[in-house]
């Protein structure tokens, strides 16, 4: 599992280092099979409010696309499975909205760097294994054998919450980062529209969203563009496009005026070490705000925080290396 999980990794890296092959834009961000999931789910209320005039969609038919989708895109057999109703069209509406936010989904970047040539046979991955990976049904296997499975107890089941919390810590922490570096990243506004709480539920979320398609623009750049004509003109600005964002000011404004901060702590410091520092330590200060020293959130935000601080500096550390042997500048970005 941990050797799959490395080529996952290395492929990623061969991503970040061969971007322009794969790219357009530097910023592109990598959608996993979590955030895969969540873009299907979008699509498909898109296509279900075009079809049927209602954007909610079952959880079951969710991960019944979900299944079909991945063997089609991995190339893997799916004559037994039906064909979900209006799948051409929830195809073409994921594509789209990853393409939208600026993202590649995992099974893009491995076909790309298997037909550009830039993995090694030893770092392929058959299309199987990948299925597994992002369906999340790989087995832990050792001596040849399955793991026998753990009896639920108390220890184990506080172990279990105890990963949740730190896996909720993280996925904050980096989508505040992913927003920073790709303003079209969608899902990961998403995640935390309204982390902290700021009053922002299902309705803000939906109001952004619908508003955003309108003017065929991102989400964050959407609720930004509202702020800033609200700040310029008032709550009463013209535009009925606004309409159903005016009762989540408060909230929206709180939001775009922290990833200003963010933004700011990028353009002011130039030695990227300490700069990055400083907005992992903002990031962990707005999160735990309010919330008491023994919060399990607060220490795992901790943790995350100082595990992010540490992995910069290493990068840092390795392509500095590097310049100090090439003229080759690396931007602010990367």
């Amino acid at each position: 599992m941990i050797a799959f999980q490395q080529k996952i990794l290395n492929l990623i890296k061969c991503f970040r280092r061969q971007w322009p092959l794969f790219s357009n834009s530097e910023r592109t961000t990598v959608c996993g099979a979590d955030c895969m999931l969540m873009a299907l789910q979008l699509s498909m209320d898109e296509v279900n409010k075009q079809h049927h005039g209602d954007f909610t969609v079952s959880l079951s038919d969710v991960l019944k696309t979900w299944k079909y989708l991945l063997h089609d895109k991995l190339g893997l057999s799916y004559e037994n499975m039906k064909e979900p109703e209006n799948y051409v069209d929830l195809k073409r509406t994921y594509h789209a909205f990853l393409a939208r936010s600026n993202m590649l989904d995992l099974i893009e970047i491995c076909q790309k760097c298997y037909s550009l040539g830039l993995v090694s046979d030893d770092e392929s991955i058959a299309p199987v294994q990948l299925l597994e990976f992002i369906s999340g049904i790989m087995t832990v296997q050792e001596n040849n054998g399955s793991v026998p499975s753990t009896p639920s107890t108390p220890v184990n089941r506080q172990g279990q919450e105890n990963l949740k919390v730190t896996i909720l810590a993280k996925k904050c922490v980096c989508s505040y980062l992913s927003l920073l570096v790709n303003s079209k990243d969608d899902l990961a506004l998403a995640h935390i529209l309204n982390v902290p709480d700021r009053g922002l539920g299902r309705e803000a979320f939906t109001n952004l969203k619908h508003a955003s398609q309108k003017r065929k623009m991102s989400i964050f750049l959407m609720a930004t563009s509202f702020i800033r004509t609200v700040e310029l003109g008032g709550r009463g600005c013209a535009s009925s496009l606004f309409d159903p964002l005016k009762v989540h000011v408060k909230g929206l404004s709180n939001f775009v005026n922290f990833i200003d901060k963010l933004q700011e702590i990028v353009g002011e410091i130039l030695n990227p070490r300490i700069a990055g520092g400083r907005i992992l330590s903002t990031v962990k200060m707005h999160l735990i705000k309010g919330r008491s020293n023994g919060d399990p959130f607060c220490q795992a935000v901790e943790e995350v925080v100082q595990d992010l601080d540490l992995k910069i500096k290493n990068i840092i550390d390795s392509q500095h290396e590097v310049l100090t042997a090439s003229t080759t500048g690396v931007s602010p970005t990367r």
